[in-house]
């Protein structure tokens, strides 16, 4: 493996995925995300004002969309930059991958 950019700084890679070297980052992230999201069956279950639970869902959806933004950007960074860096047909499958997974973030 070798090391990589990720936002202006060298980091070495601590697993085969792109989001490895800052994990628990990413998991706390997610975690905090989660707490959003059991808090949404909170509100309902208390009968909270519907603007309020949709304020909620809207904060919600823009932590995944940043996550997801920030997992996208480490895969162009590792995954498909080693595709690159080795050559051969597997560069081709990497973009194609990363391509379909821009157009599914589109969609939401």
């Amino acid at each position: 493996m070798t090391s990589e950019s990720v936002a202006g700084e060298i980091v070495e890679p601590h697993g085969p995925h792109g989001y490895s070297h800052d994990k628990e980052a990413h998991l706390k992230r997610l975690r905090r995300i989660e707490g959003q999201i059991r808090g949404l069956q909170r509100m309902v279950e208390e009968d909270v004002y519907c603007i309020d639970i949709l304020t909620q869902v809207s904060a919600s959806t823009k932590g995944l969309q940043s996550f997801a933004l920030q997992l996208l950007e480490e895969h162009l960074r590792h995954c498909v930059a080693a595709a690159a860096r080795g050559g051969g047909p597997e560069i081709d499958e990497k973009v194609a991958e990363a391509t379909a997974a821009i157009a599914r973030m589109m969609r939401t």
